[in-house]
């Protein structure tokens, strides 16, 4: 029974040791709309969003692998480097499982589609009728 139990573990733990995160990745957006797709992390790294606001006024998105120690933490981005002129500060917001920093739902996508859809259906109703 022992000699079960110490395989079983060993599995377990061969899996987990080999284990890493699936992410959602966007390298940088615009209010809600960003070009996504997947990466696969470090060991050592966790998904994050980050969500901040470029000059004081446009918000900006960001998504995929980041180092732990870098989770949940606000940082500026500079331009040029090291110099005081703040382009956007981004707050980096931290998950530890497959696809956690969820890209954008596809539902309001299909609200969307179906809203322009019966718009042009009233539009060419009262153009033909």
């Amino acid at each position: 029974m022992n000699k079960i139990l110490v395989g079983i573990f060993t599995v377990a733990l061969c899996f987990t040791l080999g284990y890493t995160l699936e992410c959602y990745q966007c390298k940088i957006g615009v209010g809600t709309l960003c070009y996504t797709t997947k990466e696969t992390c470090s060991s050592n790294q966790q998904c994050f969003t980050g969500k901040g606001k470029a000059v004081g006024m446009v918000d900006v998105l960001m998504r995929g692998c980041l180092e732990v120690s870098e989770c949940n933490k606000t940082s500026e981005v500079t331009v040029p480097v090291g110099s005081n002129t703040t382009v956007y500060k981004m707050t980096k917001i931290c998950c530890d499982t497959d696809l956690c920093n969820t890209a954008a739902p596809l539902a309001n996508t299909h609200t969307l589609t179906l809203t322009m859809a019966s718009l042009a259906t009233l539009l060419l109703t009262k153009v033909l009728g």
